[in-house]
């Protein structure tokens, strides 16, 4: 038996929304930084999103070791390390679990500030919560370790080592009630560029840590750290304190409040319409704003009808009497906490020496 997440029935009108906002004979008017769309490396293409579920074709794919083929008949997924009672299921096994399907956004955590790997896409699968608890999790636990099928040889200190893709979460992240053992994408089984038969989904989390092919889950007992957990993967940003400058490495995790301009277009009555979207970590999203070149911040229409906070929100602005020539739009968001999306001279970016977790305002430059 399926359970419908509450909050996609709460979403579902939202489609007709934007149906609405994009109907036919407005022309899109093209960023001058547009890139054509590649199959081969699909992107999401903003210019062309006009519907708040990500059609497959257009997510983002990754593969840290390759894409590997995995028989379903033959897949197990093994719960093991420090519980009581290991557990080796099935596809099928798993199936007969409660199963849940939800709406969640993905962003990798390489995106850039305009950058199309994102997608809002829906998910089937089963809690993992339960499989944990009736594996019964030790006291003494504090990691749950994710282990895909994809695998390659690593030099670490002089020495060669096949270590298979992992990423670890902590055991009270790993019990959340919407982290799942995921085997459908909207409405279709998982193919092999999505992590075919089994992902994790974890939202509010970075798509790195929704490891595909998954195959083991370990319990541990302490960190655990292998090339996708303490040496790719891991920010470093640094801090003025005084004269002094105090630098941080910290692993991806949750995703950080963004927002950007993805597309514009003219009416027929010459007006135009900019659209975008603005998401976050899970933190509900409570203004997005756009300044038109050197102009002030205004505030965007929000859509009401969807608020799950693990889903992109899209927003829109009527823009009127805008003159002939070049001109840049950016949009910020600010989260109920109070967070506001930095700007690209912030020094929380400015400070940053990696490129991973980009969530910067974009500058998006169009021709009228």
């Amino acid at each position: 038996m399926t359970v419908l997440d509450r909050r996609e029935l709460l979403s579902m009108p939202f489609a007709l929304w934007l149906a609405e906002a994009a109907t036919e004979g407005e022309q899109v008017i093209p960023f001058a930084d547009t890139k054509p769309f590649n199959p081969e490396r699909p992107t999401l293409p903003w210019e062309q999103t006009t519907a708040w579920i990500t059609p497959t074709e257009h997510l983002f794919r990754v593969g840290h070791y390759g894409y590997p083929d995995v028989n379903p008949a033959q897949w197990r997924l093994e719960i093991t390390g420090l519980v009581n009672r290991p557990l080796t299921l099935s596809l099928d096994e798993l199936k007969r679990r409660k199963v849940r399907e939800q709406t969640v956004t993905i962003e990798c955590s390489g995106n850039a500030p305009a950058g199309g790997l994102i997608g809002n896409a829906r998910w089937k699968g089963t809690p993992l919560a339960p499989l944990l608890k009736e594996a019964g999790v030790q006291p003494e636990a504090v990691e749950a370790v994710f282990f895909a099928a994809d695998a390659s040889t690593e030099k670490i200190r002089g020495g060669e080592y096949q270590q298979n893709f992992a990423r670890s979460l902590a055991v009270r992240e790993a019990m959340k009630d919407g982290v799942l053992v995921c085997w459908e994408l909207n409405g279709a089984p998982l193919d092999k560029n999505h992590g075919a038969p089994c992902r994790l989904v974890v939202p509010g989390w970075y798509g790195v840590a929704w490891v595909k092919w998954l195959t083991r889950i370990e319990l541990h007992d302490r960190a655990y750290l292998s090339r996708f957990m303490g040496r790719d993967y891991v920010t470093i940003r640094g801090e003025k304190q005084g004269e002094k400058t105090i630098w941080r490495e910290t692993s991806v995790g949750r995703m950080n409040l963004k927002s950007v301009v993805g597309r514009v277009t003219r009416r027929a009555d010459g007006s135009l319409r900019v659209m975008g979207a603005a998401w976050s970590d899970g933190t509900p999203i409570r203004t997005v704003e756009l300044k038109i070149d050197n102009g002030p911040w205004t505030p965007v229409e929000i859509a009401k009808e969807n608020r799950n906070p693990f889903c992109w929100v899209f927003w829109t602005y009527e823009w009127k009497g805008a003159a002939s020539g070049e001109h840049t739009l950016t949009s910020r968001a600010t989260d109920a906490r109070g967070r506001v999306q930095p700007a690209p001279d912030d020094p929380f970016i400015t400070l940053k020496k990696t490129y991973w977790e980009a969530n910067q305002q974009a500058v998006r430059k169009i021709k009228v």
